[in-house]
């Protein structure tokens, strides 16, 4: 019987990693933006409040922060700030993309 559970017990653990990993996805929307400069896809996971993109090849995780209006993420260097349809990305209080309108969302 010990043999039987060792040899099923790296199963079941797998299961478990492939089920948290489907369930992240499930929480995630990607979202595809049309900025005045180039397009952004924007992956937000609100279970995590954070969104994940890149800019200049640099992959960013910005953590949802205090916002008077709309929604704001920032990692005390960047911010995606969006409201409505619309977003603005900057670094260190500078816009370096702006006027993004949402194209698509998708699951």
């Amino acid at each position: 019987m010990k043999k039987i559970a060792i040899a099923v017990l790296p199963l079941m653990l797998a299961g478990c990693s492939y089920y948290g990993q489907m369930v992240e996805r499930m929480h995630t929307d990607t979202l595809e933006y049309q900025c005045d400069e180039k397009p952004l896809t924007v992956k937000l996971n609100n279970t995590r409040q954070e969104v994940n993109f890149v800019y200049d090849n640099k992959p960013l995780t910005l953590k949802q922060g205090l916002s008077a209006s709309g929604t704001r993420y920032t990692d005390g260097i960047w911010v995606f700030w969006s409201k409505g349809d619309s977003a603005t990305v900057y670094n260190r209080d500078r816009i370096v993309l702006n006027n993004c309108q949402l194209s698509t969302a998708k699951r």
